[in-house]
């Protein structure tokens, strides 16, 4: 599944119909067992340039979102979802602002060779309120995001490869077909085992409290797919099937 943001005049900045926008058609990919990967992206050579300063510049009232965080959207939509599959993001032009917290949503980054993230919104007194003082340390380490949440300069795509916030540089206007063709890769692996891998990577940074209680959902997870898939996976690579590394 493809969801692309679409006000290309404003560099694709949500606003809070766009902000709807993108909550309803995450929650759709979440609801629909048919999908397995979704892809984001920005349609006309920006990914997001953030919320729109303009709409709440003339309208402080537009940023409407549950504070209590566990019962409602951020004010850029999807950003408090816990997604239950992946999300690839297909970052080109900016992605800065509430757009890299946006692209942090996403499992995996795929970006442009003229891609540029960074905290644009540090100069004018707009804080990430979208997950991305959280997010960030986790992807990147503590130092290397103070770096960018303190200054809020722009990161370059070699930059943020070196950081690991970039999966893949592509060239520019093959992020979209890049992104999708790593998503067709990743749907046809057994996927109730990649969801419990994926779940249980996410479990361990986010929510154990140690490293034994990690190590136990990480088992507890793992043990439940044996018989479903691993023991078939076990019989096809017997006969032959998946080896020398071919996919």
């Amino acid at each position: 599944m493809t969801i692309g943001i679409n006000r290309p005049e404003a560099r694709n900045a949500v606003n809070q119909k766009t902000a709807a926008m993108l909550l309803q058609a995450f929650n759709s990919f979440e609801d629909d067992t048919s999908l397995t990967v979704a892809v984001l992206h920005g349609i006309g050579g920006n990914f997001c340039a953030g919320y729109d300063l303009k709409e709440l510049a003339h309208n402080p009232t537009s940023i409407k979102s549950e504070q209590d965080v566990t019962k409602g959207p951020g004010p850029m939509g999807p950003s408090r979802i816990k997604f239950s599959k992946p999300v690839i993001a297909a970052v080109s032009g900016y992605a800065v602002a509430g757009g890299l917290e946006l692209s942090l949503l996403a499992d995996l980054r795929v970006v442009e060779q003229s891609a540029v993230f960074g905290v644009f919104c540090r100069r004018f007194g707009v804080p990430l309120i979208d997950g991305g003082t959280v997010r960030l340390p986790r992807l990147i380490g503590l130092s290397r995001a103070l770096d960018l949440i303190l200054t809020g300069r722009p990161v370059s795509a070699q930059e943020a490869y070196e950081f690991g916030l970039a999966n893949r540089i592509v060239p520019n206007g093959q992020a979209l077909q890049c992104a999708m063709e790593l998503a067709k890769q990743i749907s046809i692996f057994p996927q109730k085992c990649m969801h419990g891998d994926r779940n249980s990577a996410y479990y361990s940074v986010f929510d154990a409290t140690s490293f034994t209680e990690a190590m136990q959902f990480e088992f507890d997870t793992g043990v439940q797919v044996i018989l479903k898939e691993s023991v078939p996976g076990a019989k096809k690579f017997s006969l032959g099937e998946g080896r020398g590394g071919k996919l």
